[in-house]
């Protein structure tokens, strides 16, 4: 029995509205900025580390690195050493604020503002990098001074 092609013109149509629905929520989803609950997961993240580099745990500081920079580095003395040398603002912040997560090239990146130890405000971009258990690791931080921002 042939099909009516009033029902087949209505299955077409529907058929591109969803396409177009899905495509439409696809490029949606991709726009979309990190849920809350994402956004405390990356704050709480950056502030253990900062907890870690307070207290010179530099194992406990190391593993929040995303296994791409632990690659690069490869020991937590290594990334230490790199992070007392070239990070002091964040290896010892006088003062932090976390300000917006924003999507740059399809990753989260956390602004924080922070008074590094000479008294200099800077701008620490920070990349996450989601694993594949769902938690988030630091993949890198970019500083800017604060009036470069």
């Amino acid at each position: 029995m042939p099909v009516p092609m009033p029902l087949v013109r209505r299955a077409l149509l529907l058929f591109v509205a969803l396409a177009a629905f899905g495509a439409a929520a696809i490029a949606r989803a991709a726009d979309a900025p990190v849920s809350a609950a994402d956004g405390a997961a990356i704050r709480q993240v950056i502030q253990s580390q900062m907890q870690a580099f307070a207290k010179d745990d530099g194992a406990r500081a190391f593993g929040y690195a995303s296994p791409t920079i632990q690659e690069i580095f490869r020991t937590a003395d290594n990334f230490m050493a790199m992070v007392r040398s070239d990070y002091r603002p964040v290896y010892r912040p006088r003062r932090v604020e976390f300000g917006p997560v924003e999507e740059v090239d399809g990753e989260p990146v956390q602004h924080v503002w922070i008074t590094g130890p000479d008294g200099q405000d800077v701008e620490a971009l920070y990349t996450m990098q989601r694993q594949r258990d769902g938690s988030w690791r630091i993949n890198g931080c970019d500083l800017r001074r604060a009036n470069d921002a």
